[in-house]
């Protein structure tokens, strides 16, 4: 008994039924034992750090008010999820969170059945849960099984997330949406009047006798279901008259509540039980402060999003330090070269969708702030936008991750490649990401944008090679055209170099060989130089040649390869179906090219977190593991 009260609240806390046998009065000092454990736990295992302190009291109401997992929680990128794992039987492991064979860094339906849908990517929980919403009315479940979507960290800025709510407005359901408003563009209600109208308008009473004058006036055929909507929509004005204050939700079918602090726990604990059994799509409205509880990442939430490792009591990040003769991040390399690039051309614009400093296009935004658009959560709209842009004269650069790149494929096909612009879609973290698993692996880019008609598809393989293609993208005369490069840091301390002009469809020869023929695309040459160099040492000739573009493909390199007739190994940091890999084995065949052709990169399979070398010895495409492909096709 001694050792079970020397326990703190959060280590009592096994799944969230262990949750809801606390008084009230206790989850208070619960939300405070979560922030400590976060505050510890990722000073030295990095992850997403300030969303996950902003939304301690939202996760403890939801699983303290609702009768989780029968009832669905579907968050939103998952950013915001680390307490929610804590809550669900992860506590003790959580140190593995991000690590090969550990935790995932975002909820995971394969992990847990607390975590009902992938959320990796932004927008999706409003239309997941509308789908499980509607599900759950059609089978006829009884109890009702509620469904609750929480959007935060702007994801509410997305095209999806508003198809979801329309949809929702206008199809029978009961979802409760939680918007965790961390500081977006969305007006604050104040005063003493508005915060009086949103607690009676949550209050049982209030909506018992609403929905019975309802019913009665609607018996006396004065309203109808088809006039709800109209109703709704005139609540919500009458409300937004009353308290002088207007937001975007006003206008929808849908009962809007709030807003509330979202760090009252115990108004959060009693609106949600308020409202939790109510009929009809709901929309309940929490104003949190991203990085709540440490004092740093309240001061610069966007700096503490993802830290790194940091020092709990100074609040000093390591990445900051810095590092002379380092090279630097490949992202930063980008941002500095079109910079460069664009205070010669003032025909270049830069567009991002929500990651200025993420893809370092704010080096150019802090120097010319007109000439670079920030879209938000909007990829699709980003793409269609840099189309408008290039077809009245602008040189768009277009900077956004590659698994993010992939929300909008129908507005690259349809907005710009058909009309052939000069769009550049400057692709961050291309291949194997790391920390974040499956779900941003930028594994498909090579596969997917091959396809397009007229699209050219490139990646160099160091820091010299990404500035030469980013100063070819606006130089030449092309259509859209694709640069990618991977996360994290080069291999050139010196990176700057004179820019120049490169032939499009054409690579380079790194190496002649006559045993083994190793064609690559992009950093991972250097992998397979380090790989080349050792079978050279047991006495193996090995040609090396740098792709450089996937598509147009060198033809005279294939060429060359075809005519060497020996087996041929293709490396890259990417999908293997559909590939580099398999565009030159297409084309080889073409040829009458016989001999052996080996595809090596991302398998058809998805990837889950570890370190980028760890996830390359997984996959085979780690010099090691080209060494060996090397030595035994050399051999045969």
């Amino acid at each position: 008994m001694m050792a079970e009260e020397s326990k703190t609240l959060l280590e009592q806390i096994d799944s969230p039924a262990d949750l809801r046998k606390l008084p009230l009065g206790s989850l208070p000092q619960l939300c405070g034992e979560i922030r400590e454990f976060l505050i510890r736990s990722l000073s030295v295992n990095p992850g997403h750090f300030a969303s996950s302190m902003g939304a301690v009291e939202l996760t403890v109401a939801l699983h303290y008010v609702f009768n989780t997992p029968y009832d669905r929680i579907v968050w939103d990128v998952g950013h915001q999820a680390y307490g929610h794992k804590l809550l669900t039987g992860r506590r003790d492991s959580f140190s593995t969170n991000r690590t090969l064979g550990g935790l995932s860094g975002f909820p995971n339906p394969a992990e847990s059945d607390y975590d009902t849908f992938s959320a990796g990517h932004a927008s999706n929980s409003i239309s997941a849960a509308l789908g499980m919403a509607v599900a759950s009315r059609l089978k006829g479940e009884s109890p009702r099984r509620n469904v609750v979507a929480v959007v935060g960290d702007a994801s509410i800025s997305g095209g999806l997330a508003f198809e979801g709510i329309n949809n929702a407005a206008n199809t029978p359901n009961n979802l409760l949406i939680v918007l965790n408003d961390n500081d977006m563009s969305i007006d604050r209600n104040v005063g003493a009047l508005n915060s009086q109208l949103a607690h009676i308008n949550t209050s049982r009473i209030y909506n018992d006798v609403r929905y019975k004058a309802f019913k009665c006036l609607k018996k006396l055929h004065l309203v109808s279901d088809r006039r709800r909507g109209a109703l709704l929509r005139f609540n919500n004005s009458l409300k937004s008259l009353l308290s002088k204050q207007q937001n975007i939700f006003e206008g929808l079918n849908i009962r809007y509540f709030g807003p509330f602090d979202g760090h009252d726990i115990g108004t959060i604990v009693k609106v949600l039980n308020d409202i939790r059994d109510m009929e009809g799509p709901r929309i309940l409205h929490l104003r949190t402060v991203k990085g709540k509880g440490y004092a740093p990442a309240e001061a610069d939430p966007a700096s503490w999003h993802a830290p790194g490792r940091f020092d709990v009591a100074t609040g000093h990040r390591a990445e900051s330090d810095p590092k002379p003769g380092k090279p630097l991040k490949y992202q930063d390399v980008f941002g500095n070269t079109l910079l460069e690039l664009a205070r010669k051309n003032d025909r270049i614009v830069a567009i991002t969708a929500a990651m200025p400093s993420g893809t370092s296009i704010s080096t150019m935004q802090a120097e010319m702030p007109g000439r670079v658009f920030d879209v938000g959560i909007s990829e699709g709209h980003a793409v269609t936008f840099a189309g408008g842009l290039a077809k009245d004269g602008m040189r768009p650069f277009v900077g956004i991750y590659s698994s993010f790149l992939q929300r909008g494929y129908d507005h690259i096909i349809h907005d710009v490649a058909l009309q052939h612009l000069p769009v550049t879609f400057c692709v961050d973290r291309a291949g194997l990401v790391g920390e974040d698993g499956a779900t941003h692996h930028g594994a498909y880019d090579i596969a997917y944008l091959r396809t397009v008609p007229g699209m050219i598809v490139a990646s160099g393989r160091d820091e010299h090679s990404l500035r030469n293609l980013l100063f070819t993208a606006q130089a030449a005369d092309h259509g859209p055209f694709a640069i990618r490069y991977p996360r994290g840091g080069g291999s050139l301390a010196d990176w700057r170099n004179d820019m120049r002009e490169l032939p499009i469809g054409k690579g380079e020869c790194l190496s002649r060989g006559r045993d083994v023929a190793v064609l690559t695309i992009g950093p991972v040459a250097a992998e397979a130089a380090a790989a080349i160099e050792k079978a050279k040492g047991q006495g193996m000739s090995v040609a090396h040649y740098d792709m450089i573009f996937a598509k147009p493909l060198d033809e005279e390199i294939i060429s060359e390869v075809a005519a060497l007739g020996c087996p041929v190994i293709t490396v890259e940091d990417g999908t293997v179906d559909g590939g580099m890999g398999s565009a030159v084995a297409d084309r080889l065949a073409e040829m009458g090219h016989t001999a052996t052709v080996h595809r090596m990169g991302i398998p058809d399979r998805f990837i889950p977190q570890g370190t980028p070398a760890q996830l390359r010895a997984m996959c085979g495409f780690d010099s090691e593991s080209i060494y060996k492909k090397i030595v035994e096709l050399a051999r045969r």
